[in-house]
């Protein structure tokens, strides 16, 4: 059998910038060889039978060498396998993707390019530069940096590009930008000309400095810029000062420790991604079924005779409806049933089945919910509460003062993340500036993690989502700096962004 060698452009480095076909082709994959400049949660993407091969290249080092590269590509796709080239930017532009294309055509082999965003356009629209614009230029040159401009034959036409008038982009050109900058000034281009350096262009870590071409390489320097990094040359630079948008969101740059388990963890970090904010994952718990269902079916059995069914959590109506299924049921089961839900993440649990719940509190804490519960008479009522295997069990409790007959069922399991302290302890070493807590266990799962070192919990600023979490996080000795009016990943994201916010505008 032969296999398929799809050229895919991974985008230059913001993972929300790679195709539509391209993110289809990694779904496919069961070969990927990938490079420096992707980001790896794209990976994710990849079936988890697949195998991952970075070739990735730096200058003065690389993994495998270009020739090497080809072969590991020819190779493969000889074995009948289907394999994704994961190329930063675009494979045609600079990715020397012709090149693979080429040898994969020598071999008799099928390939698909599908072109990618390359770092060109979007690293200066990231830092709020547009290449062309009416007006100022009506023209943009890419060249490759990589080629010392000194040379006898150098085949860009610098004194050209010094003579158009257009926006030029450089490259790969930190290594020898000072001479290109030299070239350009003795070609004809003013040494007023704006210019602006772009340093992990569309990543969280972006960096943008800007000059002219006289000043710009030093300011660079100072700013202690390594590559990658872009060079932009043209008026269009100045433009950056009214449309930059990138790196003036409110947690631009912050890097943002995510307990959350990995299955809960995705809203949370596209949330802060949005306003801004690295997210780092550290699952400390995650989401386990129960090692034994046979009290879970029985009741579940039985649910006509229940009066109220108040689910907890998001997670404890996945894990009912997983065993009402199997028992060939649907959400009709609940039909002469009250349901309530606590928090907006648990009724809309329930939309998506088909249930609009009959409650659902104004805040999800059982304090809360009692007290809105608290005019009804329950004298004899019965209630089944599905939850985690382990939390608080205030709600059965005050239930049970009112009257009520409750059953609080373990739907599932919140299980420690087993081998990853070493990873928690690498995070906080690697830098973190805000760590969030979503719930109590989060919080006393990652104090374990820690050994119970506080010392790097204590540098951060600490955002719990609710007073709950916040409370746990009092009695285990941290310092709680925010608590989230409304308590939901939404509600805590939008506090962070709320309280930075204010801190932004206290020092203007």
């Amino acid at each position: 059998m032969t296999g398929k060698v799809y050229l895919v452009g991974a985008g230059p480095g913001d993972p929300g910038l790679i195709t539509v076909k391209g993110m289809w082709a990694l779904e496919q994959a069961q070969v990927v060889v990938y490079d420096r400049l992707v980001d790896p949660v794209l990976l994710q993407a990849v079936p988890d039978a697949a195998e991952r091969i970075f070739v990735g290249k730096a200058r003065g080092r690389q993994q495998l060498t270009q020739p090497e590269i080809n072969q590991l590509l020819v190779d493969k796709a000889s074995q009948g396998f289907t394999v994704v080239r994961l190329k930063g930017g675009d494979p045609f532009v600079f990715g020397r993707g012709g090149e693979e294309a080429l040898e994969l055509k020598a071999n008799g082999l099928p390939f698909e390019v599908v072109p990618g965003v390359t770092s060109a356009i979007a690293g200066p629209a990231y830092a709020g530069i547009p290449l062309t614009h009416r007006g100022i230029s009506t023209t943009f040159t890419v060249v490759s940096g990589s080629e010392d401009p000194s040379k006898a034959e150098s085949v860009i036409p610098w004194e050209i590009l010094a003579k158009n008038g257009g926006t030029l982009v450089v490259l790969m050109g930190w290594a020898s930008l000072e001479k290109i900058l030299a070239t350009l000034q003795q070609e004809g281009l003013p040494s007023t000309t704006p210019a602006a350096l772009v340093q992990w262009g569309t990543w969280s870590e972006q960096q943008t400095i800007t000059g002219n071409i006289d000043n710009i390489l030093v300011k660079g320097q100072e700013a202690g810029l390594t590559p990658p990094v872009i060079t932009v040359i043209g008026e269009v630079v100045n433009l950056r000062e009214e449309l930059a948008w990138f790196d003036k969101r409110t947690l631009f740059g912050k890097r943002v420790l995510v307990t959350r388990s990995r299955s809960q963890a995705s809203r949370l970090c596209t949330l802060l991604e949005q306003a801004g904010a690295n997210p780092v994952e550290l699952p400390t718990i995650q989401i386990g079924p129960l090692e034994d269902f046979s009290e879970m079916d029985v009741t579940l059995k039985n649910l006509a005779e229940y009066q109220w069914v108040i689910f907890a959590s998001a997670n404890a109506v996945g894990s009912v409806f997983e065993r009402l299924e199997l028992q060939g049921k649907d959400a009709r089961a609940l039909a002469e049933t009250t349901v309530g839900a606590i928090g907006p993440a648990t009724a809309q649990a329930l939309s998506r089945r088909g249930i609009n719940a009959d409650f659902m509190p104004s805040r999800p804490v059982s304090e809360a919910v009692l007290k809105e519960l608290s005019g009804r008479d329950w004298q004899g009522i019965s209630v089944l509460l599905p939850s985690a295997d382990i939390g608080r069990d205030e709600l059965e409790k005050g239930l049970t003062e009112m009257g009520a007959k409750v059953n609080r069922l373990a739907a599932y399991r919140n299980v420690p993340v087993e081998g990853v302290s070493g990873l928690a302890k690498k995070a906080f070493l690697d830098g973190v500036d805000i760590v969030t807590f979503t719930s109590s266990s989060t919080v006393r799962n990652l104090v374990e993690m820690l050994d119970g070192d506080r010392t790097a919990l204590e540098a951060s600023f600490i955002a719990c989502i609710g007073p709950v979490t916040s409370a746990t996080a009092r009695e285990l000795g941290l310092r709680v700096d925010l608590e989230a009016t409304e308590h939901t990943v939404e509600g805590l994201v939008d506090a962070l962004i709320s309280h930075f916010a204010s801190g932004e505008l206290s020092r203007k």
